[in-house]
């Protein structure tokens, strides 16, 4: 059992909340049971380490099998070693090493998607993170994050996915006047989530959601810029009927991605 917080193992797992560690090692920081579950579920090839107190591996019989399937041992450890593994004041039993595995903006596009996410310029992790899982559950191709967006590695946009990191493809490092291009390319439509853009109402009413889609989110506090909507087909905005004077990124996200969902299933 690891006992020592201050031993080199467990500061080198805790140096991968940093992303200068992150880059330079390839691997990134996974925390908690239902992350660590649908890591070892999903994509079992990718876990390096697996780090467990005893206490939380007996409460998750489902996560001990799952490794046990995977070929994976899991490492006891102390709660003051997870604590200072984990990102978190208070870790939930289990921390996991990782191997990063972006998708290349090409294959995206060669799977004939229907419907993506792309993220310009997007810094708050909890907000790409919750995009992330909005995209997964409207059943969405893929994720793209372009320009200077949040590292997808970051361990709070992990977290914001809770798992969904391991079910969509999400891609980065692509510039945003490239990624519109192939998305016209490969039949899609791209609509700009903007406040100045059409209502979303009426966009859906003129059958506009239903065609293939790539939605384009910026960034929280300033938005698109104008050269961005330029590249769009379309502006839509989410409308507000309440007093609220404005609305989460992650919130209208949800919103766009699952109105093109309905869309295209009805």
């Amino acid at each position: 059992m690891l006992d020592n917080p201050r031993s080199p193992r467990v500061r080198a797992v805790a140096k991968l909340a940093k992303r200068s560690a992150r880059a330079e090692t390839g691997l990134f920081l996974l925390e908690g049971p239902q992350s660590v579950a649908e890591a070892l579920t999903f994509r079992p090839e990718l876990v390096v380490d697996l780090f467990a107190t005893p206490t939380a591996l007996e409460r998750y019989p489902d996560i001990a099998e799952a490794a046990t399937q995977a070929g994976i041992e899991v490492e006891f450890v102390t709660e003051q070693v997870l604590e200072a593994m984990a990102d978190t004041v208070t870790p939930q039993g289990f921390v996991a090493v990782c191997r990063q595995f972006p998708t290349s903006v090409k294959d995206i596009f060669a799977g004939e998607p229907q419907l993506i996410a792309i993220l310009e310029e997007v810094r708050d992790p909890g907000n790409a993170g919750t995009i992330i899982r909005a995209a997964d559950s409207s059943g969405a191709d893929a994720v793209i994050l372009t320009g200077r967006s949040v590292d997808l590695y970051n361990p709070k946009v992990v977290r914001s996915s809770t798992g969904s990191i391991f079910h969509v493809p999400v891609a980065v490092g692509a510039t945003l006047d490239d990624v519109a291009g192939r998305a016209r390319a490969a039949g899609l439509q791209v609509l700009a989530a903007d406040v100045k853009g059409d209502d979303l109402l009426t966009a859906r009413s003129a059958g506009v959601l239903a065609a293939p889609t790539a939605w384009l989110f910026g960034n929280e506090a300033r938005g698109l810029t104008d050269e961005s909507i330029e590249l769009a087909d379309r502006a839509i905005t989410v409308p507000i009927y309440g007093n609220a004077e404005s609305m989460n990124l992650a919130t209208a996200a949800s919103v766009c991605l699952y109105e093109s969902a309905f869309a295209h299933r009805s």
